[in-house]
């Protein structure tokens, strides 16, 4: 595994397959290089960081088919179309799902590397970031009842008087309460706790 990530490459035309996954392998990039696009689907391994290569138009199932699959799969690929000869709705469509970039044959290959480079830090980031809530929801775990609900109006950013009113308490009560909470969520102000919980919307019933 090189240090660059993993670049997913679907194309039909098997010549420009072929020179992509030469100059991407040549510059550093890891290459796993598809057909199609139900090859990909039923061959393909979530990696991380990676990022989707695609023509927009391919036989049997289209680029923007096997976006709304992805989708449905909850795989969160950054996603990089090709096209020769896409109508305007398809360019609306890819945006709308999320892709990050389209490119429009014959592009220059700076702007493909460019775009890749954008994917993989993006995925890396959303990797990152998808461990952080995991274990931000493991801590909270470890929260009774009545710490979860005050930390939730802590991170709405309710100071200890409003706690304390709401909850009924002391507002030294509620001091002991946030340095508990801080604890076990292994932090050591509200500061990284706001920057630990950047996102993460508790489950159901536990606010």
């Amino acid at each position: 595994m090189t240090a660059k990530g993993l670049v997913f490459l679907v194309e039909y035309d098997d010549d420009l397959r072929m020179n992509l996954e030469f100059m991407l392998k040549h510059l550093g990039y890891e290459v796993s290089d598809f057909d199609s696009a139900i090859s990909f689907l039923q061959k393909a391994r979530r990696h991380s960081p990676a990022v989707l290569v695609m023509d927009m138009r391919m036989p049997q199932m289209s680029g923007l088919d096997l976006h709304k699959a992805l989708i449905e799969k909850d795989w969160s690929l950054p996603i990089i179309y090709m096209s020769g000869e896409s109508q305007t709705q398809e360019i609306i469509d890819a945006m709308k799902y999320g892709a990050i970039e389209f490119l429009c044959k014959p592009f220059p290959y700076t702007q493909l590397i460019q775009a890749i480079d954008k994917g993989l830090k993006l995925d890396s980031q959303r990797h990152e970031d998808r461990k952080r809530l995991l274990l931000v929801d493991s801590l909270h775990q470890s929260l009774n009842q009545r710490e979860q609900s005050i930390l939730s109006l802590m991170l709405m950013g309710h100071g200890n008087k409003y706690i304390a009113s709401d909850k009924g308490l002391m507002a030294d009560t509620i001091k002991k309460y946030r340095g508990q909470i801080l604890s076990k969520m292994q932090v050591s102000s509200l500061a990284e706790l706001l920057a630990l919980c950047k996102g993460y919307i508790p489950p159901a019933g536990k606010i």
